[in-house]
């Protein structure tokens, strides 16, 4: 009998008509895929939903930062290896038609309701680039407290920026005057 890994790995080699660049491993365990390569940690069914419901990379990110989806290993590998799959050789995006697969879905259990846009996801009303609106996006984002901003900043909590000049004498990477 094939693993659940295994069946999400064909499935989707199946739909996409090229081989998998990244390891799975399914929420009971299972894995398949290359087994050096990066892997994509699919958690519980909610992940391939999103996918199936918004199969471009806003349902890839929509997966991840909801946590139904995780990595394992090098994040810009997964994504340079994952770049051809979404975006394909357009360089616009495109759909992975996961509609045209709904059988394997349904014996995997995995068919359902579109699910719920993550809670860190805003969804912002009324005109674009509104005053309104702008202050809504404005304060989603950096309206977080000081704890947050101990993480990403550290105790410090130092916000700067800089600049690499290029400078060759210290190897290329020289700080420049800001």
């Amino acid at each position: 009998m094939r693993s659940t890994a295994t069946k999400l790995r064909d499935l989707l080699e199946n739909l996409l008509q090229t081989d998998l660049p990244v390891r799975l491993r399914a929420w009971d365990g299972s894995e398949a895929g290359p087994p050096h390569a990066p892997t994509l940690i699919v958690h519980n069914r909610r992940a391939v939903r999103r996918l199936m419901w918004q199969p471009t990379e806003l349902g890839l990110a929509r997966a991840y930062v909801s946590g139904d989806l995780g990595l394992e290993g090098d994040l810009y590998d997964a994504l340079r290896r994952l770049a051809s799959l979404l975006w394909g050789n357009s360089g616009k995006p495109g759909a992975l038609p996961m509609r045209a697969v709904a059988a394997d879905l349904l014996s995997l259990g995995i068919a359902g309701a579109r699910p719920k846009p993550p809670p860190e996801e805003i969804a912002l009303l009324g005109r674009r680039h509104s005053r309104h609106r702008d202050r809504q996006a404005i304060s989603h984002h950096y309206d977080v407290g000081n704890d947050f901003y101990r993480i990403v900043l550290g105790a410090g909590m130092v916000y700067s920026c800089a600049y690499w000049t290029g400078d060759e004498e210290s190897g290329g990477y020289g700080l420049g005057d800001a």
